[in-house]
């Protein structure tokens, strides 16, 4: 199964949208359009291109048309949060070579050259462009072009980003094992709380659990095991801060088998303990 091709709605017939994210960016899909997403409260993987990552609060990226993506959120009780982010989706016709051909508009024409491999921002920046994200959804006609521009100003701004998809990365990649990968990470979000075994997750791939390994760390660049660990604990940071529920009850409910493997877990990946972890939020 490849990709599936999406048609942005542009509720007001302009060339700019600018949305909540919603359940419907689950899915493996790919359109025309430029994208700029902030999550603001959210975490999960996401997956464009050949990047696959673990996102938290406030990650934002942008990336050019035509580039495969999905968003895997981690759901409490099986629920996506109300207003997770915002997703800003945007026509270049609708901007126009005359315009990008101006001096003034080098650095956005350098910014959408980088974003054919995909762009991720610090988290200060995507707190400087939050206020501009929530005025896009909330403006039309002037105001939200206005709005638009200084988002770009932030983007164009930054100091401190990276690129997502590889160097080598290609349109023409392999469409079944991206989606042989995205059934495994969608695997592991329904299923992280419960124990997962290499046999279990294998069969998803319906590969051999040995080749499965060597496929797995090849596209994730971490083994099996280390990466579901990361997930856990992605999703533990998240109850810490955002719930008052026991040390030890989230450890049973993010997956972890005791106290102690779950705070061996959080200290190699966040360098602190879990309860030194949730003091800074309070």
């Amino acid at each position: 199964m490849v990709a599936e091709l999406e048609k942005i709605m542009y509720d007001d017939s302009g060339g700019f949208r600018a949305a909540y994210i919603s359940d419907t960016n689950g899915f493996w899909h790919f359109h025309p359009e430029c994208e700029l997403v902030l999550n603001i409260k959210s975490n999960g993987t996401r997956i464009i291109g050949d990047s696959v990552e673990l996102f938290d609060q406030y990650d934002m990226v942008f990336f050019a048309g035509n580039i495969p993506h999905c968003w895997n959120y981690y759901r409490h009780n099986n629920t996506l949060q109300e207003k997770p982010g915002i997703i800003v989706h945007f026509k270049l016709s609708s901007i126009g070579d005359e315009l990008l051909s101006q001096h003034e508009f080098h650095d956005f024409k350098k910014l959408l050259y980088e974003a054919e491999r995909g762009i991720v921002f610090s988290v200060e920046d995507a707190k400087k462009a939050e206020k501009h994200f929530v005025q896009m959804v909330n403006n039309k006609g002037i105001d939200k072009m206005i709005d638009f521009f200084n988002l770009i100003k932030v983007l164009t701004s930054s100091e401190r980003k990276g690129y997502l998809c590889s160097e080598n990365y290609k349109l023409a990649y392999d469409e079944r094992g991206n989606k042989r990968m995205t059934d495994v990470y969608t695997y592991i979000r329904e299923n992280y709380f419960k124990p997962i075994s290499l046999d279990d997750i294998a069969k998803i791939a319906v590969m051999s659990p040995f080749a499965f390994s060597r496929y797995f760390k090849k596209n994730c660049g971490a083994g099996f095991v280390e990466y579901l660990n990361r997930v856990r604990t992605n999703k533990a940071c998240y109850l810490l801060r955002e719930t008052e529920y026991q040390v030890q009850d989230i450890a049973m409910e993010c997956g972890f088998a005791s106290i102690s493997n779950f705070n061996k877990q959080f200290r190699k990946t966040e360098g602190i303990s879990p309860r030194d972890y949730r003091a800074q939020f309070n």
